[in-house]
């Protein structure tokens, strides 16, 4: 596990190559994606649909919303988040958020770096 936890923080991407059970590993995956928000994309349904991980891959990369579950990807708050740190990612938000006037302020404002 140790080995797991600091292949991953190293490079989040680490855990494609992990076992399932450490892509449903809380720590795990939460490092992953605070390394690199798309690593997202390798973690288990359970990690997709966990509020605290999705968060930290869009903090990360904006764009990575487009590896949460479904429910997350219409969350305000996820999509606020995202478009925080790149407004493309308003992209991939609901219709009915891409109006939110907030929503499309900090889309305008929000970053275009690295995703």
């Amino acid at each position: 596990r140790h080995i797991v936890l600091a292949a991953v923080t190293n490079n989040g991407f680490a855990l494609e190559f992990a076992s399932e059970s450490f892509k449903s590993d809380h720590e795990i995956v939460l490092a992953a994606v605070r390394e690199n928000g798309f690593a997202l994309e390798e973690a288990s349904d359970e990690m997709k649909s966990n509020r605290d991980i999705v968060c930290a891959a869009v903090e990360q990369r904006g764009c990575a919303l487009l590896f949460a579950s479904e429910d997350l990807r219409s969350d305000r708050e996820i999509i606020l988040a995202a478009v925080t740190q790149n407004g493309y990612a308003v992209e991939l938000a609901p219709e009915s958020l891409k109006e939110d006037s907030e929503v499309k302020l900090l889309a305008e404002k929000g970053g275009s770096a690295g995703g």
